[in-house]
């Protein structure tokens, strides 16, 4: 039985920025969608929600309110996507503050290991407080334990 874990950390303490040589850009409506999706399947091609996407999921996501292409942080090389990470802002919850989502997050398996993940986490942390956002969470599969390490070393608990 699948179980997902909800993990949680403050964004009211400094986010510290991860010294790193990538080249980080946002997301463009125009330029980037095929080239994300194509990515987006090949790193959650067996899992059971974010893989085997097609065009009209992404665009569906991109006409949501909550969609912000410079919250959706690319890491690039030689022209291609290695990696990314999407955020969220939930702002439609009832007596709450809003809360910031790092909502997808991936890495090309032939770039993992170089520290890709990290940085992108730590940019999107940190686009998520530079628009006042004091709460941030996501979503972590029980048994993925590299996403769970990674998590931890960025304050997620």
């Amino acid at each position: 039985m699948r179980r997902i874990l909800k993990l949680h950390r403050s964004l009211a303490e400094p986010v510290t920025p991860v010294t790193h040589n990538f080249h980080i850009i946002t997301f463009d409506t125009q330029l980037h969608p095929k080239l994300w999706l194509e990515l987006n399947n090949e790193i959650f091609s067996t899992h059971p929600d974010q893989g085997n996407w097609a065009m009209a999921d992404l665009e569906n996501r991109m006409h949501e309110p909550w969609f912000d292409p410079h919250g959706f942080l690319l890491c690039v090389s030689e022209e291609r996507i290695v990696g990314f990470c999407w955020t969220k802002i939930h702002q439609d919850l009832v007596n709450k503050e809003p809360i910031g989502e790092l909502y997808v997050i991936g890495v090309d398996p032939a770039h993992s290991g170089k520290g890709i993940g990290k940085a992108l986490c730590t940019q999107g942390l940190i686009y998520l407080k530079n628009k006042g956002i004091t709460q941030g969470m996501l979503y972590v599969d029980e048994d993925n334990e590299a996403g769970k390490g990674l998590y931890k070393t960025l304050g997620f608990n």
